[in-house]
């Protein structure tokens, strides 16, 4: 009977044991992408920024704002983007956005408010496939390492369905990368774009002087769309360092977990091998001394 039960334990360490070693591997790869997606989120905000920058200075140049995807109208037709990771084993990173993303679904539903949903990555596709969701347009392996036309694809489509007035709005439900520790759950709203805030009675720092060839207009026409892009790839690149962060805190603590399991499966194994060997002393014992009486 001890020698079945510590069978039985080492079979399970050994499973254990490759689990382990699998979980370890994920973890040291997530590590491994962790840096370069940091530096590529680190790497596309001056761009942004510098983007925001000379669209305040032509709009205010052109002397008003005038363009479609800056046209703010009555919601009759929400478009929500739900960005979730491609793949699993990163703990709590897509539960926290799918949560976020239907509770705002519901929201808009009890408003009566009509949705459309879009969806980057298979996780927010499977889930609200099986929540009934309808979802227009699905953008898949992207999310671990996302590029500019991966971005501008999934713009294009947000921009066109807008211009043509399908919807008449854009929530985007991702997450924000902040540390290695700390990714949160984030809404933010793409369209309509908020003209960049100007502030009142000051000189900015600094001032830039624009010849424009041709009119502001036109070429304010030409930079909201690249600023739509530029904002929608700033969100996948915070969305992929998150999911790599995450994925390594899973799979570290998966890995700490099984250690600690194997540590108590081999005291185990041990107090069943002590007892398999205190049972063979006893009938070698008796069997000595039923000789003896003999």
């Amino acid at each position: 009977m001890a020698s079945a039960e510590l069978r039985l334990l080492q079979r399970r360490i050994r499973s254990v044991q490759s689990t382990m070693k699998i979980t370890r591997s994920f973890e040291l790869i997530a590590a491994s992408r962790i840096v370069k997606a940091q530096q590529r989120v680190v790497a596309s905000q001056p761009y942004t920024r510098k983007m925001t920058e000379v669209i305040r200075n032509v709009a205010a140049a052109s002397g008003g704002v005038s363009h479609p995807l800056l046209e703010a109208r009555p919601v009759r037709n929400a478009g929500v983007l739900v960005v979730t990771s491609d793949r699993g084993l990163a703990g709590a990173y897509n539960s926290n956005v799918l949560r976020l993303a239907e509770t705002r679904l519901i929201e808009l539903k009890g408003a009566g408010t009509d949705t459309r949903v879009y969806v980057v990555g298979r996780k927010a596709q499977s889930y609200l496939r099986y929540r009934r969701y309808p979802i227009e347009k699905a953008f898949l392996g992207i999310t671990d390492a996302p590029g500019y036309g991966d971005a501008r694809a999934v713009a294009n489509v947000l921009m066109n369905d807008y211009a043509e007035g399908i919807i008449d709005s854009v929530e985007v439900f991702t997450t924000r990368y902040v540390s290695a520790l700390t990714q949160r759950a984030t809404s933010q709203l793409l369209l309509p774009i908020e003209p960049p805030p100007t502030v009142a009675g000051a000189e900015p720092t600094g001032p830039i002087g624009y010849a424009y060839e041709p009119s502001a207009d036109e070429i304010l026409g030409k930079l909201l769309p690249r600023y739509v892009e530029a904002t929608a790839f700033g969100m996948l690149l915070d969305a992929s360092a998150s999911e790599h962060a995450a994925r390594r805190r899973a799979m570290k603590a998966a890995t700490e977990n099984a250690e600690e399991l194997v540590r108590l499966l081999s005291r185990e194994a041990n107090q069943a091998r002590q007892a398999e060997i205190t049972t063979e002393i006893s009938e070698i014992v008796g069997g000595a001394e039923a000789l003896t009486r003999g």
